[in-house]
């Protein structure tokens, strides 16, 4: 059967090692008080709870064989209360932890999806969506419970051990030492299994990534599915990632539940240890009823804690993975960014140079060699030239989506490195060829350009780009809800809803990028007079493969071979009879054939 990239495992780039969960530290640090109230909470609760055993010696070795009934009512008492005091503090406890968990789990989010709206388009390029989604939203949810309850947890059980200790040797040395025994036979049996169980979870986290990934691609090409028939084949592809998932849940789980079945074997012999020793070596006249009593119950509370260690062992195990996949997102370099000290570029007049720029997606294939070129505030720029040549690169550099390999990009003379990418994009509308619609009101999407627009400004937008009249026919007009991507729109309506946007923002330099390319003929003749009027005084960048749609540019650039083979207006080009021309001729001939 044939594979795809969701057959293949991501690969950590380092294994994991106490420094991840130390970089973790620095969202516990934040309600280091609130944990540290908890943990006094939970020692009281802990050290109330051990008065049981001994107050149960007592009553079996002096009350009741005296038959003193107001003492032993006096036990019964302070037994009920030291079970009020814990059952209290742990639900004020598990309160303050279920808050912080939150607001681990809102820290951790935020600066997952603040580090995402900085990566450049290259990481968006190279990634499944569906891969990115889990980590904020699954992994998130996963390690919060470890980073708040389970550090608590760890120091709690260890302090619980010590606190079981103390009390079980103020009942008896012998018998604490049995006891103790067979902690040496438990950790011997942890540093077996260590390795293999994180290696068996950290491919849990792999398989899962892998059957999101797929998933998400599978809905957003749902109806390409349909289209091709691909449902058979897809189904077979998805049974088999799940199947990859359960095998590997359950080789992890296996690995897990060796370790609660060994401190529960460990507990039950160190147990019978103590009747054994205590009745047959030592006897009654050594070990009284009671003191068998409480070392049996402090020998199980003793191993509680333990098998307790074991299972957050075990989810530390678990969350280890999903937390490398987090840091991981935010060590995810941000390679286009504000320079230090860079600065505020000033009101543009939308001058655009390009100074022997050479860029390449891939180190070593350039798109672009030392491609230079001016232009002049207010001028038009239509770019053609076959699929790849470099169009929307050069397009993609103005706007700094991607930094140039060499050379430099300048905007009225001021290298687009050298200053802040807010105050160079807010200056820019940019229409890339994906009309992105979000959910919302088609009165919001075409806001998105400029929040603080007016309803008017908005209608007037619209108005230009010839979106007007197909809103206002629409069941509510601009309080129309549209879904995620506009599913109910046409794509040409989404493209006039996204040419609104971008054309409220009142940019000093325009850039589109196949923006008519969904459009009709009729409603596209429309809309270049309103382009006509909004062009006027900006600097434009216009690529389109319809030819006819920028024959009233200013210059014209065919884009091949890494560079501008052909640099005119309209009539200049047709007169060479070069490769504008041949393009030129051959969609006209194509159109008239129609």
């Amino acid at each position: 059967m044939a594979r795809n990239k969701y057959d293949i495992d991501e690969v950590l780039e380092t294994p994991f090692d106490f420094t991840h969960l130390k970089r973790a530290m620095v969202y516990i640090k934040k309600y280091k008080n609130k944990m540290i109230l908890s943990l006094v909470l939970s020692v009281i609760c802990t050290v109330s709870g051990l008065f049981g055993p001994l107050i149960t010696q007592y009553a079996l070795d002096y009350s009741i064989p005296e038959k003193n009934i107001p003492q032993l009512l006096m036990l019964c008492g302070l037994f009920a209360v030291s079970i009020i005091i814990s059952i209290v503090f742990s639900n004020i406890r598990s309160r303050i932890m279920t808050v912080v968990g939150q607001n681990i789990i809102f820290d951790i989010r935020t600066d997952l999806f603040k580090h995402l709206q900085k990566l450049p388009f290259q990481y968006y390029d190279d990634r499944p969506h569906g891969k990115i989604l889990i980590r904020v939203v699954n992994y998130v949810n996963s390690v919060s419970d470890m980073l708040s309850n389970g550090i608590i947890n760890v120091i709690l059980e260890f302090l619980n051990m010590i606190f079981i200790t103390i009390f079980m040797f103020t009942v008896n040395v012998t018998l604490s030492f049995i006891v103790l025994a067979g902690v040496p036979v438990f950790m011997l049996i942890m540093w077996a299994i260590k390795k293999q169980t994180r290696r068996s979870w950290q491919m849990v986290s792999n398989k899962n990534s892998n059957l999101n990934g797929y998933l998400q691609e599978s809905i957003s090409g749902a109806r390409v599915t349909q289209i091709f028939t691909r449902e058979e084949e897809n189904q077979k592809i998805f049974e088999r990632l799940s199947q990859a998932c359960r095998k590997t849940w359950m080789r992890a789980v296996k690995f897990s539940n060796l370790v609660w079945p060994c401190t529960d074997n460990i507990s039950t012999i160190v147990r019978a240890a103590i009747f054994a020793v205590g009745l047959l070596v030592m006897g009654p006249a050594q070990i009284t009823l009671g003191t068998i009593s409480a070392m049996t119950s402090y020998a199980s509370r003793f191993w509680q804690p333990i098998m307790n260690l074991s299972n957050l062992f075990n989810n530390f195990i678990n969350n280890i993975a999903y937390l490398e996949r987090i840091f991981e997102t935010l060590d995810e370099p941000v390679t286009v960014a504000d320079k230090p000290g860079a600065k505020e570029l000033p009101e543009i007049v939308g001058n655009v140079s390009f100074e022997n720029v050479t860029f390449a997606y891939e180190e070593g294939k350039n798109v672009l060699e030392n491609l230079s070129f001016d232009v002049k505030a207010g001028e038009s720029i239509a770019l053609v030239g076959p699929t790849g040549a470099g169009k929307s690169t050069i397009v993609n550099l103005i706007s700094r989506f991607y930094n140039v390999t060499n050379g430099k990009v300048k905007i009225d003379g001021q290298d687009i490195s050298e200053v802040t990418l807010h105050s160079l994009r807010s200056q820019m509308g940019i229409m890339l060829q994906d009309s992105f619609i979000f959910s919302g009101t088609i009165l919001d999407n075409i806001r998105y350009g400029k929040l603080d627009a007016t309803d008017e400004e908005i209608i007037k937008a619209a108005k230009t780009v010839c979106a007007h009249d197909f809103i206002t026919h629409m069941e509510k007009g601009y309080q129309t809800e549209v879904n995620e991507r506009g599913t109910a729109l046409s794509q040409g309506q989404r493209q006039l809803i996204s040419f609104a946007r971008t054309l409220l923002s009142d940019p000093k330099i325009l850039i589109l990028d196949e923006a008519t390319s969904s459009i009709d003929a009729k409603t596209e003749r429309l809309l270049q007079k309103g382009l006509l009027e909004l062009l006027k005084g900006r600097t434009s960048f216009i690529i389109a493969h319809r030819l006819s749609t920028i024959k009233n540019c200013d210059r014209i650039m065919y884009i091949d071979n890494k560079g501008i083979v052909e640099c005119g207006n309209h009539e200049q080009l047709l007169a060479k009879k070069g490769a504008y021309y041949n393009l030129y001729m051959s969609q006209h001939i194509s159109e008239q054939t129609a």
